[in-house]
C-alpha cells in the first residue's frame, strides 16, 4: 500500500489558526470525492466543527511538533504501511478503536515482511513487543481477537483508503 499524502498541516483545517509547538492535533485520513486520499489537521478545540469532505478512514491525536529546517518533507509524504504504522504506534499519539484496530494489522502485515520483529509480549499480557528492524525501536502493539468481526472492521476501513474491490459481473447464462 502506497499512497502520496500532504504532510502534517502547520495551520488548522477548520479555523486556519497556526498551530503552536506542544497543540493538540486531530488527524483525518478521508476518502474525498474524486477517490483522492487527503490528510486534514484540525486543532483539538476545532475538532467537533470539522465536516469531513468525504468519507474518514481513521482519525488520531498527537502533540504539534514544527517540521526541522533540514528535514525532507517530499520523503515524508508517501504513505506507506510502514510510516503509517509509525505515526499510529507512536507512543504520543492517542489510541482509538479505529486506530488500534490498523495498527494491529498494519504490524502482522509489516512482520510478514520483515520490516518488524516480534520481541514477545510485555510482562502483564496485554501488549506484543515489535521492534523496527532500521531504527531499532520497539513498539507496544494491544494485543487483540482477530476474528471475523476484526476482519470485516479493517476490511471497511482499507476500503476507504485504498478503494473497495470492484464488483465482478454475475455470468450470463448461456441460452
Amino acid at each position: 500500500m502506497e499512497m502520496n499524502l500532504q504532510p502534517t498541516a502547520s495551520t488548522c483545517f477548520v479555523s486556519g489558526r497556526p498551530f503552536a509547538e506542544g497543540d493538540r492535533v486531530a488527524s483525518y485520513l478521508v476518502r474525498g470525492p474524486g477517490l483522492e486520499i487527503l490528510r486534514h489537521d484540525v486543532g483539538e478545540a476545532a475538532a467537533a466543527e470539522f465536516q469531513p469532505p468525504g468519507t474518514v478512514a481513521c482519525r488520531w491525536v498527537h502533540v504539534f511538533k514544527p517540521r526541522a529546517r533540514e528535514e525532507n518533507a517530499d520523503r515524508t509524504m508517501k504513505l506507506t504501511a510502514e510510516n503509517l504504522f509509525l505515526t499510529l504506534a507512536d507512543p504520543a499519539t492517542e489510541p482509538t478503536p479505529e486506530t488500534v484496530r490498523l495498527v494491529q494489522f498494519l504490524a502482522l502485515l509489516l512482520e510478514r515482511k520483515r520490516v518488524l520483529r516480534p520481541k514477545g509480549l510485555t510482562t502483564d499480557g496485554t501488549r506484543r513487543v515489535y521492534e523496527h528492524a532500521r531504527s531499532k525501536e520497539r513498539y507496544e502493539v494491544p494485543v487483540g481477537e482477530l476474528d471475523a468481526t476484526f476482519f470485516a472492521a479493517i476490511q471497511e476501513q482499507l476500503g476507504v483508503l485504498v478503494g473497495a474491490p470492484r464488483e465482478v459481473p454475475a455470468p450470463v447464462a448461456a441460452g
